[in-house]
């Protein structure tokens, strides 16, 4: 454990990937659980893997997350503890993005094309018991609206090409 430890640490200090922390939502604190990496060039990781692992919903959270680096946010990776019954899941939020006094919770969904996918993507959002803006960001070109629950639903493309969609 050490060992790949060390080396991701190396990977780190290169710049070839960067580290988001978990933090707990309701309990407002990070938590000791792995990490999450984001590799920070794309094109390099492509290239390094031989362009094969071509998943789209990865790349397209990479994308986010570098793009949200670049704006300035410090972003993390969410856990929302959910409980059904007597049960206690936990769920993620992709990023918690803090800038200033601005919090943003977003998640990356490739389409919302039935009412379980939108249900599916939105359930942790929906927990989050906060009056900061929620955001899911997908892979259709589509004008962006906002559900009843008051989530916002963005386009990659608007997304990338326009810094203020998030706040309007």
């Amino acid at each position: 454990m050490n060992t790949i430890n060390a080396y991701m640490s190396y990977l780190e200090d290169a710049f070839i990937i960067k580290k988001a922390l978990r933090y707990d939502v309701k309990g407002r604190k990070y938590i000791n659980t792995p990490q999450k990496y984001y590799y920070s060039d794309l094109g390099l990781r492509n290239a390094r893997l031989n362009f094969r692992q071509q998943e789209e919903s990865h790349l397209m959270e990479n994308a986010i997350y570098n793009e949200l680096i670049m704006r300035g946010f410090n972003v993390d990776v969410g856990v929302v503890e959910i409980r059904d019954g007597y049960k206690r899941i936990q769920t993620e939020v992709d990023f918690v993005c803090n800038i200033g006094s601005k919090r943003y919770y977003i998640q990356s969904a490739l389409n919302l094309n039935t009412p379980e996918k939108t249900i599916q993507e939105s359930r942790s959002l929906n927990h989050i018991n906060d009056n900061f803006k929620k955001i899911i960001i997908v892979k259709d070109y589509i004008k962006p609206w906002i559900t009843e629950d008051g989530i916002l639903i963005v386009g990659i493309i608007d997304f990338l090409l326009d810094a203020d969609c998030i706040d309007k």
